[in-house]
């Protein structure tokens, strides 16, 4: 449903306009870090080292040349093994919140890209956020995914972090030529109202294609109709004053 896709790109399309944003790659496949070109592989300082307390955020924080102020945290496949052990640590799902609070740089925007599953690595990144922006693909199944996902977020609100808040929707992979996309859209916006942006993100080849680059949609192809309904999305987060934001899956 476009989540990673939609992490890399607004958090390029805010930083291309001088906001300091920080993006802390969650998933162990590193497809965040990929997208940035930022370097992954096993061994490279990354949010593993932090979240066991072995590092400290500020020392795998990595400049992406995708913008002068885009700064990543890469994931690396050492990260599979971390919600083992996580299982034993004190306090196993505030180490993440505790990692950005102890944050020294000054950053506007934290978008933390999570894994596809919820585990001990996406209840970290629940409990650190206060808001949570949630990408909804266009289809009939992304709506069946949302009530147990928003579930999940209630428990956490209950016991864990009752500070976080749904606070956006973007509908993505948006296909004008079906009628089930503009079901979709009409269902999604009478339930969420003035939550979803009024920007849809349209499908399109070149979001797909841009990670394989290790870019960004915004640099691979400025003109494209993605990275165009992306920077609009991302002036629509800035107009809110949107505050540092979670994109689960």
């Amino acid at each position: 449903m476009g989540k990673t896709t939609s992490t890399v790109n607004l958090a390029a399309a805010l930083a291309s306009h001088g906001v300091r944003v920080l993006v802390i790659d969650l998933d162990p496949q590193g497809n965040a870090s990929t997208a940035l070109g930022i370097e992954h592989h096993s061994g490279v300082p990354s949010i593993y080292e932090v979240l066991l307390g072995d590092r400290p955020l500020d020392e795998v924080i990595v400049p992406s040349a995708e913008a002068p102020e885009l700064y990543c945290v890469p994931a690396t496949i050492d990260l599979a093994g971390a919600e083992i052990e996580l299982v034993s640590l004190v306090a196993r799902e505030n180490r993440l919140r505790r990692a950005i609070a102890g944050l020294q740089r000054e950053i506007d925007y934290v978008f933390i890209d999570c894994p596809p599953s919820l585990g001990l690595l996406t209840v970290n990144a629940l409990v650190a956020a206060r808001e949570i922006l949630i990408p909804i693909q266009c289809e009939y199944y992304a709506l069946e995914g949302l009530g147990m996902l928003l579930r999940n977020v209630e428990l956490v609100q209950a016991h864990l972090n009752q500070d976080l808040r749904l606070s956006t929707i973007l509908l993505t992979m948006y296909d004008s030529r079906t009628r089930l996309a503009d079901q979709v859209v009409q269902e999604v916006k009478e339930h969420f109202g003035d939550r979803v942006l009024s920007t849809t993100i349209p499908r399109n080849v070149r979001l797909a294609e841009a990670p394989s680059y290790g870019q960004s949609a915004l640099t691979y192809d400025p003109t494209s109709r993605g990275s165009l309904s992306y920077l609009a999305a991302a002036r629509e987060l800035a107009e809110r004053g949107v505050q540092p934001t979670e994109v689960p899956r």
